[in-house]
């Protein structure tokens, strides 16, 4: 039997990692403003704030798929281990 411990760690890595992220992009997205400026030309500091949340949500989009795919692999793996033990034990 593998022991699939560090898998799990390192899935629970990857999910912070993304609960991290959507924690910092409700952090980033309170700075910008809900409203369209076109005759003043806006905030100067929202074209940054844009580009941060678009680094964001993309990070987050690779990352959220790579947890939700590693996570489907892994609770695969415990079944396929208990499907092995239950067969081996007859129970």
């Amino acid at each position: 039997m593998i022991n699939l411990s560090p898998f799990l760690y390192t899935w629970v890595v990857l999910t912070l990692a993304v609960v991290i992220l959507l924690v910092k992009r409700k952090t980033v997205a309170s700075h910008e403003e809900n409203f369209l400026h076109v005759l003043d030309g806006g905030s100067p500091d929202q074209p940054v704030i844009t580009h941060k949340l678009d680094q964001i949500d993309k990070w987050g989009k690779v990352l959220t798929v790579i947890a939700v795919v590693y996570g489907v692999v892994l609770g695969a793996a415990y079944a396929y281990q208990a499907w092995i033990v239950t067969s081996k034990t007859g129970v």
